[in-house]
């Protein structure tokens, strides 16, 4: 698989697992509830390539230090750990399915995602991914919308047909784990750039994981808010 495969396939694998029990799947299965299918897609799609495009460009901007790339490595594999851990805690709506427009649902959709993606899991995913494939800034772009695209659409389907019931623990889970996963083979990929003695790799490594999975356990822990 050349780059700009594997940034595309990575980016939208990485989105579609940020996605699951985000908020902005969330909002997906409320405005199902309102509005046709078509123009929810049609509206989380405009939001997505515009605050995607934000996200790459800043993305890529960070790329550019060369002196700083061992550093920015360093910080895209760690945050995949840290985006695993916020899947855990979940994500609430806080009324942005009430958001009103008299533009239409296109834009009504458009205007509640960008708004409700500023900041989120998902928009700095995107400028981690765009650190750690920067000579392929339009494939991470590409891959990111997709995945947006395939989560919301599972949401849209869950919203209209299975009244917005969905395994949201089980999918929570899983999608933290791959998320943590992405982020440990990051890191240990690191360590082996960097010609760390074995030892020190496996210790690191080991500690790394230990308190990963120990803000997970906690994270577990915590009752679910009503």
């Amino acid at each position: 698989m050349d780059g700009a495969s594997m940034a595309f396939v990575f980016s939208m694998t990485a989105v579609v697992l940020a996605e699951m029990g985000d908020k902005t799947q969330l909002l997906a299965m409320a405005f199902a509830a309102k509005y046709k299918a078509l123009p929810v897609m049609a509206g989380v799609f405009i939001a997505t390539v515009l605050n995607h495009g934000v996200a790459v460009a800043v993305g890529s901007y960070i790329a550019s230090f060369s002196r700083l790339q061992i550093w920015i490595q360093a910080l895209a594999s760690l945050s995949f750990i840290f985006f695993g851990l916020w899947t855990l805690r979940g994500d609430k709506l806080n009324g942005e399915e009430n958001r009103s427009s008299r533009f239409g649902p296109v834009l009504t959709v458009a205007i509640a995602f960008f708004i409700a993606e500023m900041g989120d899991k998902t928009q700095l995913a995107t400028i981690a991914l765009s650190a750690k494939f920067p000579v392929t800034p339009l494939f991470v772009l590409m891959g990111t919308t997709a995945g947006m695209l395939i989560a919301d659409g599972v949401g849209v389907i869950a919203g209209v047909a299975l009244g917005k019931k969905i395994p949201e623990r089980k999918v929570k889970i899983i999608s933290a784990a791959a998320f943590i996963l992405f982020g440990w083979i990051g890191c240990y990929q690191l360590m082996a750039d960097l010609h760390w003695p074995a030892a020190t790799v496996a210790v690191g490594m080991l500690a790394l994981i230990l308190v990963t999975l120990a803000a997970a356990r906690n994270l577990l822990r915590r009752p679910e808010e009503e």
